[in-house]
């Protein structure tokens, strides 16, 4: 049910919208990114269950003016109003994260695999540093600029890191990851991507 503010205009009902759409073209949020915001692993939809605010709000904002370029997000983003897209994003980063994206995959990768070797050490040789600098221990995200790797499907972190390495996406701070993709290969994406989605959430004490 929405709820009016002290000017008379209405909050948006996130959770209809997240299960219905909003009735002017939207679709509902669950059908691609599950029922409790966990993604989908084989279809490589994004977990946004307990993403920070900030970010989610980013990126639809960002989908919405055309700043990042999905054919799927794209025309949906479009049609959410701004107190829709205010209100989706507080939506889903107050939503516990599902159990099954707590630890996606049942087989760990150990921590000698080159995935982690990226994650945790970088490669300095290509003045390329761990992915952890930035996105916090094993990945669990810090603030608005640096989502979470851990949690999310493989095939979602492969299909971004392609994105920026093919120039496809481009709103990241300072291009942070422009660069960090363009020294990457096509075996060190699989690698680092099939790592953080084997870390469970709670890595070694860390939380989103």
């Amino acid at each position: 049910m929405a709820i009016c503010g002290v000017a008379g205009a209405q909050t948006p009902d996130a959770a209809k919208i997240a299960t219905m759409g909003n009735g002017r073209g939207a679709a509902p949020c669950s059908a691609c990114h599950g029922d409790h915001g966990g993604g989908q692993d084989a279809a490589g939809y994004p977990r946004l269950a307990g993403l920070d605010k900030a970010y989610l709000l980013k990126q639809l904002n960002d989908f919405a003016s055309g700043a990042r370029s999905n054919p799927v997000m794209q025309p949906n983003a479009k049609t959410l109003s701004v107190a829709e897209r205010e209100a989706m994003a507080a939506y889903y980063s107050a939503m516990p994260v599902p159990a099954a994206a707590q630890h996606r995959d049942a087989k760990p990768v150990p921590d000698d695999d080159p995935g982690a070797r990226l994650a945790l050490q970088g490669r300095w040789s290509d003045k390329l540093p761990a992915c952890v600098q930035c996105h916090g221990p094993h990945g669990v995200g810090v603030g608005a600029n640096f989502p979470p790797l851990t949690g999310q499907p493989a095939n979602y972190l492969i299909a971004q890191l392609n994105g920026w390495k093919q120039g496809l996406r481009s709103n990241d701070p300072l291009q942070l990851m422009q660069h960090v993709s363009s020294a990457l290969s096509e075996s060190d994406i699989r690698h680092v991507a099939a790592w953080f989605a084997a870390q469970p959430i709670d890595a070694k004490g860390a939380t989103p």
